[in-house]
């Protein structure tokens, strides 16, 4: 959730509704110090808002909870016996987090989260555990099965002379009962059958690429001189219509990485759940991304670390901890429940401020003061610049340093455009209440000297209290508001959603379907100048915290290199497109609005997404509540609404068939899909997308039956609907390739799933790069069916 909840939301608007006419007059003309200011006043006079503000923290509780930790951890152990360690493991993370630390059973959480991670075959994280649960405390009489379990994981390693260590001090350290004997026989005979064995008999956990895959060649990187992280094919350009943008300096091919940034700020998204609502009696078992995900680093999270002081924070590593914790964790550790009511864009802004510096935040919010490189209103002389160019030139252009470099720092984020005057007054009062409220929180809570990094990083272990207890905020914590509240309003432009596929379902299937979801939001200066197009051309992807841009297409030397915001030409209407660019405050002028907006004529995805006569299939068109079939000699009509009802229906049946295979009933899902099909077939135009996402469903279904022949055919069907939608070398059709190589390897078609290997390789090494996931996984396939007996390859 980008802006606070909903009822903080609502509070504001009544209470800026409320406001004399004047005060709203001198709110809504206010620059950002004097709206910092002007907030001040606001909330000083409304106590019961600040009161009513800690009463929706409590929804949103980020404290430990012993209690519930027990609970989680009791609800582990269930999902343990019930043999779903994939269940249990995430539940014992969640009772870790919970756990105070040093208590012994915050070691009880590693081990057994150490027993799941075993049945998993993860076998170097459960060592991880292991240590973990050995170094808080684990209780003595309980080692004896902790140590079995590594020296089990250790058999499966190959690592024969640790796990006869292992197993030598657990013989003298206890005196062995019967059951405990019986296991160390069997783990004995394991160690000699292993040693007889040898090398060749070792059971290392598999690693991605080892199995034939080859690694795709290290793609050339030259970096631009001018601007971090930019390939030195492009410049940098700025006029007073474009503002600062990237154009091609040199010829560029597609697949060719154009930048290559790390975020200078980033926070996870927490998901669609929160721990507690009112009146709940239990806590929630549902995963989120605060769960599945680094907050530092954004690595997937098999065995996660927790914060030590707060329930939420959960890292991959100790490292990633103790460095989110120097930075910024510190500081907001305390303040979580408040971070999460208050919304993403909040969090954001006050992460960018610790990341900055007090030091660097004052310079440039004084020079805001002072007109110094005012990025409302930048000088009117710059020009191109190129790796030729004298850094002279460079200084005109917002964001660039005294040598004319554009880098990827704080100085490059403050000068991106806050649109103060495009913003609607109501919204910058919400943004300016909500920002000084966290302010006042941070003083309030002793945090002040944290913030303006006063302190030394051998004292930021402990944040000491604050002894000001004045309700007005220091100047310097005014400074630090201002900051926050520019960013906040230029989030609204400039925030860029990181996205990672994710795994649709419990992804244990020999066929995984994924989706792109939004993982967290943040901040990129050098991302941030590509302009947007409605028809692209370059390919964002993401690895953790790092943006890559790909050319997508061969893009001209003197062309502007474009990104598309979200609204895309093949996925939805012209109308519908301007209308969600409107937050970025500019009307779209690409190639595709235009041609949409001159001609009149109506846009492909109108046609293909639309409905089609139930007599005749012929399509139906009007702009009015009714609809009247295209073909003259069928004069049949329909109404918009019954039209609409019935595509409603039919995605709650689509769902309802979705959920019956989730739960293992997969024949029944069949039968209901194929329903579906027949009915959409009697009012959707062939071209629908939703036909494709049923024969892709479909698709999923027979495969989970074993079916290939069958699954392959309806996958086919689908690919060439989103072929027709998004084209023959779009992201979407690689993906859908991605999956039928997965269908046709293990249907053993092989020499099909070759030649389909190999297009999805050559669509999505365009959009992804050489060393994605995909593209390893889909060569290990290739190589696996290359190693086949010459006489299976020719029968095939």
């Amino acid at each position: 959730m980008a802006l606070p909840v909903a009822e903080w939301q609502g509070r504001t608007a009544r209470l800026w509704a409320a406001l004399e006419p004047a005060l709203r007059e001198r709110l809504a003309a206010a620059s950002l110090q004097d709206a910092v200011r002007l907030g001040c006043d606001v909330l000083r006079s409304e106590e019961d808002e600040e009161s009513a503000l800690v009463q929706l923290c409590h929804r949103a509780p980020t404290d430990k909870k012993p209690e519930a930790a027990s609970w989680y951890r009791e609800q582990g152990n269930q999902e343990f016996k019930r043999g779903r360690y994939q269940a249990a493991l995430r539940l014992y993370s969640k009772a870790a987090s919970h756990e105070l630390p040093g208590s012994p059973e915050v070691s009880v959480c590693f081990a057994n989260r150490s027993a799941a991670l075993l049945h998993l075959r993860h076998f170097e994280v459960c060592l991880e555990d292991i240590a973990r649960a050995e170094s808080h405390g684990y209780p003595d009489r309980l080692l004896p099965k902790v140590l079995l379990r590594k020296a089990e994981c250790l058999l499966c390693l190959g690592r024969l002379q640790d796990a006869q260590d292992v197993l030598r001090v657990l013989e003298s350290k206890i005196a062995l009962d019967g059951v405990m004997t019986t296991h160390l026989t069997r783990l004995k005979k394991l160690s000699q059958l292993k040693v007889q064995l040898g090398e060749k008999e070792r059971c290392p956990e598999p690693a991605r690429g080892e199995h034939g895959g080859t690694r795709g060649e290290p793609e050339i990187w030259e970096e631009n001189s001018r601007i971090s992280g930019a390939s030195s094919s492009l410049s940098l350009s700025f006029d007073a219509e474009r503002g600062r943008h990237l154009v091609a300096s040199q010829d560029i091919v597609a697949g060719q990485s154009l930048v290559k940034e790390e975020a200078f700020v980033s926070v996870l998204c927490p998901g669609e759940s929160l721990a507690l609502q009112d009146g709940d009696t239990a806590w929630d078992t549902r995963a989120t991304n605060a769960d599945l995900y680094c907050h530092r680093c954004l690595r997937q999270l098999l065995a996660s670390v927790p914060c030590q002081g707060c329930s939420y924070a959960k890292y991959c590593s100790q490292d990633c901890a103790d460095m989110a914790w120097q930075q910024y964790h510190r500081t907001e550790c305390s303040l979580g429940a408040l971070l999460l009511t208050l919304g993403v864009f909040c969090h954001v802004a006050l992460r960018t401020v610790l990341l900055a510096g007090f030091a660097e935040v004052s310079r440039l919010v004084e020079g805001s003061h002072h007109g110094d490189k005012n990025p409302q209103s930048p000088e009117g002389n710059c020009r191109p610049l190129s790796e030729a160019d004298a850094g002279a030139g460079s200084r005109g252009v917002p964001g660039c340093d005294n040598s004319g470099r554009y880098q990827s720092s704080y100085q490059a984020l403050f000068h991106l455009l806050p649109h103060t005057e495009h913003h609607s007054p109501e919204h910058k009062f919400l943004c300016t209440l909500s920002v000084v409220a966290l302010c006042k929180q941070l003083q309030a809570a002793g945090l002040e000297a944290a913030v303006l990094s006063q302190e030394s990083p051998q004292q930021w272990s402990k944040a000491k209290t604050c002894e000001k207890t004045s309700d007005e905020l220091s100047p310097e914590l005014k400074t630090v508001a201002e900051a926050m509240l520019r960013h906040v309003l230029q989030l609204q432009c400039n925030a860029q959603a990181i996205t990672v596929m994710q795994e649709l379902g419990p992804g244990d299937g020999a066929v995984v379907d994924k989706k792109p979801v939004r993982l967290a939001t943040g901040f990129f200066p050098v991302l941030s100048l590509l302009n947007h197009s409605c028809c692209p051309n370059t390919s964002v992807s993401f690895s953790g915290t790092a943006a890559t841009v790909r050319a997508a297409q061969p893009i001209s030397s003197g062309q502007e290199v474009l990104h598309c915001y979200g609204p895309h030409w093949c996925r939805m209407r012209v109308a519908e497109r301007q209308q969600l660019l409107s937050q970025y405050f500019f009307k779209c002028r690409c190639p595709a609005c235009l041609e949409e907006l001159e001609s009149g004529a109506k846009s492909v995805v109108s046609i293909r997404n639309s409905f089609c006569c139930p007599k005749c299939q012929a399509q139906m068109q009007g702009e009015e509540d009714t609809l009247c079939c295209s073909n003259e000699a069928c004069a049949t009509s329909a109404s918009r609404d019954h039209l609409s009802g019935r595509l409603q229906d039919l995605q709650q049946q689509i769902k309802k068939a979705l959920d019956l295979l989730r739960v293992g009933k997969a024949d029944q899902a069949v039968k209901m899909l194929l329903k579906c099909q027949m009915d959409a077939g009697t009012f959707l135009s062939p071209e629908h997308l939703l036909m494709g996402e049923m024969e892709d469903h479909l698709a999923q279904v027979y495969a989970t039956l074993g079916k290939w022949q069958e699954a392959a055919r309806h996958l086919k069907k689908s690919i060439e609907i989103v072929e027709m939608h998004h084209g023959p070398s779009s992201v979407e059709t690689g993906h859908e390739l991605f999956k039928l190589a997965q269908i046709l390897f293990n249907g053993f078609a092989v020499s099909e799933a070759l030649s389909t290997i190999q297009r999805a390789e050559g669509i999505l090494s365009v959009h992804f790069g050489p060393q994605s996931a995909q593209i390893q996984e889909l060569q290990e396939m290739k190589a696996c069916l290359s190693e086949l007996p010459r006489n299976i390859l020719q029968r095939t």
